[in-house]
């Protein structure tokens, strides 16, 4: 599993994506929007969304200085962010015992997603449940849900940064981490929750069969698998987070492409699946930035990203925005088909998406109307796609 960077300098730094409230447990039903509310449904907002499909992954776009951060945010067709990083404050202290949020935040955080989702009302927000892992505040020192080794010596997090590992397969710890998960449910400000280093174990198993029974059917359950498929969680799991940190090799984007294959067809409906790859030496990087587009494209119906690498002393997954992220596509007509030249390309409203896998030769692309191509701005019939590349080719005339 990836180790993430969540040093002291990034938690200062992750954005504010998210007001989160709570308001204790009561009842068995967990409403999937505010009662009243008047918003779209979920599964309304993922099917009403255009394409292509980006997420923001805690951090925030940095090349819109025209812009505020909230309509950043809401630039994204899906955005998520740590719950004590939003502005809210747990009702206990330290944070990592409590299960509800001080009723004071109620309404600063409501406004926010009605401000949010004013700006874009498909926006699907998520608030991150810690459950592996937490700075050494989280918890009292010495807690019993810390987890520890066979010495009885509590785990780090990881090798850097004053993190320590949660026991997760205590099941009583297990309990509060489903009823926190309510309790941010229950607020009607999330519409689900992220849970990251996914291995899918028992332990992991028996943690998302009792976050699923306390928060309900329809609220999302995104959890960060990376590049693996899991089979044993997948019918509580609505969709990957694909933190792809292997990305050097055709074994690698082949490795990516079958995984989400996997889980756009496995995983519990609705799916919305999330592929971010790195950048390997810049940001403008940009025949990586479309590879990942268009393997997301024609793989899944899911949102990308293409984002600054974890080992980096910034703050974790910054990206740019890319003129060839803007809306446009319309709706996906068919599935994919992957041709004898080794390229796969789906058919949308508005365009052809063609994705060049690395280790393929460059391909020349041809159509019977001319095609403008997204990448080069060359509007033909006929187009050349090299290697570890993808493109979007749009009819001059939509149908």
């Amino acid at each position: 599993m990836l180790m993430k960077r969540y040093s002291a300098l990034h938690s200062l730094f992750v954005t504010l994506s998210i007001a989160l409230i709570g308001c204790g447990v009561c009842g068995q039903g967990v409403p999937a929007r505010p009662s009243g509310s008047g918003e779209r449904s979920i599964a309304e907002r993922l099917a009403g969304r255009g394409f292509p499909s980006v997420f923001q992954a805690w951090n925030r776009v940095e090349n819109l200085p025209n812009i505020t951060r909230m309509e950043g945010i809401a630039r994204h067709d899906l955005a998520w962010s740590a719950i004590s990083l939003c502005g809210l404050r747990w009702d206990k202290h330290p944070g990592g015992l409590a299960e509800g949020f001080r009723p004071e935040s109620v309404a600063s955080a409501r406004a926010r997603r009605k401000e949010l989702l004013a700006l874009n009302p498909n926006l699907i927000l998520i608030a991150e449940i810690r459950y592996r892992d937490a700075h050494t505040s989280f918890l009292p020192a010495g807690h019993k849900w810390w987890m520890r080794d066979e010495e009885g010596r509590i785990v780090k997090g990881w090798e850097e940064g004053q993190f320590l590992q949660l026991d997760y397969k205590n099941p009583e710890y297990r309990r509060h981490v489903a009823q926190r998960a309510r309790a941010v449910i229950e607020s009607g400000v999330a519409d689900g929750i992220l849970l990251d280093w996914w291995i899918d174990d028992e332990h992991r198993l028996a943690l998302v069969r009792e976050i699923r029974a306390a928060i309900g059917d329809e609220p999302l359950i995104i959890a960060n698998a990376n590049d693996r498929t899991a089979p044993k969680t997948r019918s509580y799991i609505n969709g990957f987070f694909m933190e792809c940190y292997r990305s050097e090799t055709p074994a690698d984007w082949q490795r990516i492409g079958r995984t989400l294959a996997w889980a756009e067809e496995n995983l519990r409906p609705p799916r919305v699946n999330c592929v971010e790859v790195w950048f390997q030496k810049s940001r403008r990087d940009l025949s990586l930035m479309r590879a990942v587009t268009t393997l997301t494209l024609t793989h899944s119906n899911g949102c990308c990203l293409f984002s600054d690498p974890n080992p980096l002393p910034t703050p974790d997954h910054r990206h740019d925005w890319y003129p060839f992220w803007d809306k446009g596509l319309g709706q996906p007509l068919s599935a994919a088909v992957t041709g004898p030249d080794g390229t796969t390309r789906r058919e949308y409203t508005n365009a052809t998406v063609i994705y060049n896998p690395m280790g393929n030769d460059p391909v020349e692309v041809a159509f019977a109307d001319a095609r403008m191509s997204r990448a080069t701005g060359k509007t033909s019939t006929i187009h050349t796609l090299p290697a570890c590349d993808g493109d979007i080719y749009l009819r001059a005339v939509v149908p």
